[in-house]
């Protein structure tokens, strides 16, 4: 597939640099993680709710590579590239990095946000536990937003597959 040149993913040491000066102006810098592979109402759900957590909303996406190791070698459905610039287009999204490990400790001690947001699908004991430990580490306060029922990915690509 030839992809055109679309925005979307900022590379991770202009995303720090642009994090610092964020911070110099006072500005509260909200981070969540995630595939958003079929970008779908329960993730615009999520983006929408953790924007309203701070001034800034960074996403830390997965890479293909990534989502492979996580969900299987069918997945991502849609390449980087793409789920970057979906994600890049929605108003609540300042800023996006691509991410290669199955988990973002080291970015987000590196990145250290305010404030970190996950969907209420999980509780705190069931983040990760690096990357708890590297939330703990730059002292960001964790927020669950309410996980809306019937919107997973996987959910969808079952429902299309069922239409068979």
């Amino acid at each position: 597939m030839n992809l055109p040149d679309l925005p979307g993913a900022t590379p991770f040491s202009e995303l720090c640099s642009e994090r610092e000066r964020w911070r110099r102006e006072g500005r509260r810098v909200v981070l969540t993680n995630g595939c958003f592979d079929l970008l779908h109402s329960g993730h615009i759900f999520l983006l929408q709710q953790a924007a309203q957590f701070g001034d800034r909303l960074v996403v830390a996406l997965n890479s293909d590579d990534s989502v492979r190791s996580l969900k299987g070698p069918e997945r991502p459905i849609l390449p980087q590239k793409l789920r970057a610039y979906a994600l890049r287009s929605l108003r609540w999204v300042d800023g996006l990095f691509l991410f290669d490990g199955t988990r973002a400790d080291g970015e987000i001690r590196a990145f250290a946000p305010d404030v970190y947001v996950r969907a209420a699908d999980r509780a705190i004991d069931e983040l990760d536990s690096k990357e708890l430990r590297a939330l703990r580490a730059v002292g960001a306060r964790i927020e669950f937003v309410p996980f809306l029922d019937g919107f997973s990915t996987t959910g969808l690509l079952e429902r299309i597959r069922a239409l068979r």
